[in-house]
């Protein structure tokens, strides 16, 4: 009996061993990367929108209804932004 629970020890310990390799990998393959992620063009384009939204000026695309989220005022801004050609990362909900 003592032997049998010795062995699936060592087997746990194995496969342990094996995930804490798998995420030291993971951690070095993810680096950062230098250099603006957003263009100041997009920032612009995210400012007038807040601005907009502050005036009360803005709507949303189909709806037409006022916007009085930051977030969805951020959103609009980056869409829009994308549209012009801004250096802005992808959408990540598309």
């Amino acid at each position: 009996m003592a032997t049998k629970k010795a062995s699936k020890k060592k087997s746990a310990s194995k496969k342990s061993s094996k995930k804490a390799a798998s995420k030291k990998s993971a951690k070095k393959a993810s680096k950062k990367s230098s250099g603006r992620k957003y263009s100041k063009g997009a920032g612009k384009q995210v400012k007038r929108e807040m601005h907009e939204m502050h005036e009360g000026k803005l709507k949303s695309g189909r709806s037409g209804k006022k916007v009085t989220s930051r977030k969805q005022a951020i959103a609009i801004g980056l869409s829009e932004a994308r549209k012009k050609g801004e250096k802005v990362p992808p959408n990540p909900n598309k």
